[in-house]
């Protein structure tokens, strides 16, 4: 792809800029003004394109990195590249679809779990529990459940926000899928009562991992 191109979507980017949506983006920590729905429509225009996905994340751009993100070649990035790509990710939506879009679907996932897991960067850290949440979901063999819950009841109440959101979705999910720790889950999330405040529009489910677990268990017998 010619710098051209990267300019001309950069410039289509840039009339997408709506002001009320940069208003609440920025609210959620995400410097950018476009429309997610607009971004969306224009990436299944662009299709995938793995060279301008690259061009277009090197410029830094909160906005072209979501886009790249939705246009790239999960598969083709290799270990240390995504492990770049994760420390440049600072804002939470790029961070997350980065996670989410990209790294679930690439061959060096476990070994990024592994290692991101275990990072003193609280940032980087909360990815290896969002991959770890995925696994007990999909693919919990092999992972040592009783431990995690370990590391959760010791270190949830006071780690930082995004690492704190992470480990709770894990604690949540260990016990909506695991019957032989729900109770142990629950009693974890009632202990240290870690989003037990948190606002919830009506309609939607609480983070509070009591409230969490109890709710989507409910779903699946009912």
């Amino acid at each position: 792809m010619s710098e051209t191109t990267v300019a001309g979507v950069l410039a289509e980017l840039a009339a997408l800029e709506d002001p009320k949506a940069r208003a609440v983006n920025e609210r959620h920590g995400d410097d950018h003004g476009v429309n997610l729905g607009a971004l969306r429509a224009l990436a299944k225009r662009l299709k995938t394109q793995q060279e301008l996905a690259c061009r277009l994340w090197a410029t830094g751009d909160s906005a072209a990195r979501l886009l790249a993100l939705l246009i790239c070649r999960p598969k083709a990035f290799g270990r240390d590249e995504l492990d770049a790509m994760l420390r440049e990710a600072r804002t939470p939506k790029v961070h997350d679809w980065l996670v989410n879009y990209v790294v679930k679907k690439n061959p060096h996932a476990e070994e990024l779990r592994l290692a991101w897991s275990a990072d003193p960067d609280p940032v980087v850290a909360s990815a290896g529990w969002a991959l770890t949440t995925e696994r007990v979901a999909k693919k919990p063999e092999g992972l040592d459940l009783a431990g995690l819950l370990d590391v959760i009841e010791a270190e949830l109440k006071d780690a930082p926000d995004r690492l704190q959101w992470a480990m709770n979705h894990c604690l949540a999910q260990i016990g909506i899928e695991n019957a032989a720790l729900r109770a142990r889950a629950i009693d974890i999330g009632e202990r240290l009562e870690v989003l037990k405040d948190y606002p919830t529009p009506p309609g939607c489910t609480s983070p509070f991992a009591p409230t969490w677990i109890t709710e989507m268990v409910r779903r699946q017998q009912s």
